[in-house]
């Protein structure tokens, strides 16, 4: 598959809200991908979310994916270290963060990373997989046992526990893996995981490609009233978009 054409779509909106706060890459001449999603009601998400973009949108193309995997984490790690001593600077609470995942693909293999609630999907054979795990205080009480299927109507379902420029220094998580011909990827920030069900995002996912095809997510979190700012990007393993 080293030669297998990948295709993406991006779109972002600012939503429910009045302005965006995410920020998106979208690099299929470097297998690279990334959402990032400013941390809602936190001082300047929209500036943390375009630095982690900013930050990433000028890696070289030419490189391995493992020199991609080096860069990226290296990179994050330091609009990390820049965001959280800017943070410092305004006050004890301050607070400038953005959720961030990440997918890297290159031949057959694929790789995210991630921090926050922002998520990648992958659909296969019809069939809808979540890949990431959120960082979030939801999350945590789902692990527990406190809580069940009640977890998008939770009063803390926006509370994160990891962020790029949150309180402690960043840790990612990653997951990795093989793709097929035929596989369908999701990035999003949780305004699109939170609103539309992962029933309908896999029925989405399935539709034939087309210039549409992110819109198509962005469409259904509005007509569902979604509050918050959506982002989506698809990517679609060997299949021609139809005109």
């Amino acid at each position: 598959m080293s030669d297998t054409k990948v295709r993406s779509w991006a779109a972002s909106h600012a939503g429910g809200r009045a302005q965006n706060e995410d920020a998106h890459l979208d690099r299929p001449d470097l297998g690279l991908w990334v959402v990032a999603d400013g941390a809602g009601g936190h001082r300047d998400g929209a500036i943390a979310a375009r630095a982690v973009v900013a930050a990433l949108e000028t890696i070289p193309a030419g490189l391995s994916a493992a020199e991609v995997m080096v860069q990226v984490r290296l990179r994050l790690a330091s609009v990390d270290t820049t965001l959280r001593a800017g943070a410092a600077m305004l006050g004890e609470n301050a607070i400038i963060a953005s959720t961030v995942v990440v997918l890297i693909v290159r031949g057959n293999f694929f790789a995210c990373l991630w921090a926050g609630d922002s998520r990648a999907y992958l659909l296969r054979q019809g069939m809808l997989h979540q890949l990431t795990r959120d960082h979030s205080i939801v999350q945590e009480l789902l692990d527990s046992g406190a809580i069940f299927m009640e977890a998008e109507a939770h009063p803390q379902a926006n509370i994160i526990t990891r962020a790029i420029g949150g309180g402690e220094p960043l840790q990612l998580d990653k997951i990795s893996g093989t793709i097929e011909l035929g596989d369908r990827l999701l990035l999003c920030c949780d305004g699109i995981s939170k609103t539309v069900p992962a029933q309908e995002l896999a029925r989405l996912l399935d539709e034939p490609l087309d210039d549409r095809t992110a819109v198509r997510l962005l469409d259904a979190a509005m007509a569902r009233a979604v509050s918050d700012n959506i982002t989506a990007i698809v990517v679609a393993v060997g299949e021609t978009a139809t005109p």
